[in-house]
């Protein structure tokens, strides 16, 4: 298990070269041993790396071991594949297994049965093997196995991560349409903040009108203090067979170590005092509850959080959210349903873009706003310029990370719009 390994990093669309930077600052890994592709990073790389990669990445979504690539037509070759695969090197008849499936042109009708025939492969081989064959189990697997399919390419992957990497341990207390945290860590990568040398290492503060239950500021605060994200949770490589504790202990401390005092100022408001609870008791869990504030207030009417201008990051409501937690529609009625923010109801919300535009173009002078949204009019919403728009995917919603510059006054001259940058 040294350096032999076939690793893959997915992560968000758009998120690709990030991970890649990323990446490389955490292994130093380059050239052909770091390659860039559509939907993640592929490595050579070292099970060590692997479990480096899991504690410390706060952009992949998963830390994948590719253990099998090759063509298929039918049912039958995946069989072939999985059976060709050394699954008594990773874990034991003792423990549970479960495959997942996901395809992109697979001209194979059924993809239950295509996983079908890779748990197949597995228990065969074992009993093959051994006499006995390990329990598939679908809701809490020892082990999972991830089958993905193109159009005549099947790769098989062993995961080494469990959840999902977005579950960071600390976020229990949750809102409406709550943002994963490996999109927040994208947002502050492509600001710039989060990167090396750059705002947070600068020390200029990073403020979240618009927080809900905290996960912008949250994460932040915790990129601050140099907190590694997978620090409060457990790993599905815990239980395969090259796990070693020692090892695992060590690069915990080794991260414990590297932990400081705040390097940037963090802040987070909302208008209802709920979620700053919320956001409060999720930033004590993520050891944060120190190194973040957190206030209630309406983003039409508070003031910058600090003297020195420095980076807003939001990912602003829409709709009925506006409607409700606004200023012109705080307590006028009971809210309805929820819609979230992928479903924009902008109509009634160009007023509080407008609104909100004005308050900082007035009060924020010097600031940096970065706001992520699925409506691509939110500019001309605002009646502003954006510097820069970046393409970004929020799940399966397109969306755009569009960067404002304040400066006080009027909104500036119509340009053409900002090149898009992916």
């Amino acid at each position: 298990m040294s350096s032999s390994l076939r690793l893959f990093l997915p992560c968000a669309a758009g998120v690709e070269p990030w991970l890649a930077d990323e990446v490389h600052a955490l292994t130093g890994l380059a050239g052909d041993d770091l390659l860039v592709g559509r939907g993640g990073v592929l490595l050579a790389a070292s099970w060590r790396h692997a479990l480096q990669l899991n504690l410390h990445s706060r952009l992949a979504q998963r830390v994948l071991v590719r253990l099998a690539e090759a063509p298929y037509r039918q049912e039958q070759d995946l069989y072939d594949i999985a059976s060709g695969i050394a699954w008594e090197m990773w874990f034991t008849t003792r423990q549970t297994f479960k495959v997942e499936v996901t395809a992109q042109h697979s001209p194979l009708k059924s993809l239950n049965f295509a996983a079908l025939r890779i748990k197949d492969a597995v228990a065969d081989r074992f009993r093959h093997k051994a006499g006995v064959r390990p329990d598939v189990e679908t809701r809490w697997p020892d082990v999972r196995v991830h089958l993905h399919l193109t159009t005549e390419t099947a790769t098989v992957y062993l995961d080494t991560s469990g959840e999902p990497l977005f579950k960071r341990g600390w976020r229990e207390d949750k809102g409406d349409a709550p943002l994963k945290e490996t999109l927040a860590a994208a947002m502050l990568a492509t600001s710039g903040w989060s990167e090396p040398g750059g705002g947070a290492a600068q020390g200029i503060p990073l403020y979240d009108p618009c927080c809900g239950s905290g996960t912008i500021a949250i994460e932040a605060a915790q990129i601050a203090c140099g907190i590694a994200p997978g620090s409060l949770r457990r790993f599905g490589f815990e239980k395969l067979l090259p796990f070693q504790a020692h090892v695992w202990d060590a690069l915990r401390a080794e991260a414990r170590a590297a932990e400081h005092a705040p390097c940037a100022p963090v802040f987070g408001s909302d208008v209802a005092h709920r979620m700053v609870d919320f956001a409060q008791r999720n930033a004590e869990r993520a050891g944060v509850g120190q190194s973040v504030q957190l206030r209630g207030g309406d983003a039409l009417q508070r003031m910058p959080p600090t003297e020195t201008p420095g980076t807003m990051l939001l990912n602003p409501p829409y709709g009925e959210r506006i409607e409700a937690a606004g200023v012109a529609g705080r307590g006028a009625r009971e809210p309805r349903p929820q819609l979230g923010r992928e479903h924009a109801l902008v109509d009634d919300g160009g007023e509080f873009f407008s609104r909100l535009a004005s308050h900082w173009k007035k009060h924020y002078a010097g600031w940096t706003a970065w706001m992520l949204t699925p409506d691509m009019k939110l500019p001309s919403r605002m009646r502003l310029k954006e510097s820069r728009r970046v393409p970004m995917w929020n799940g399966p919603i397109e969306c755009r990370l569009f960067r404002f510059d304040m400066v006080r006054g009027a909104a500036r001259e119509p340009r053409p719009p900002a090149p898009e940058h992916g």
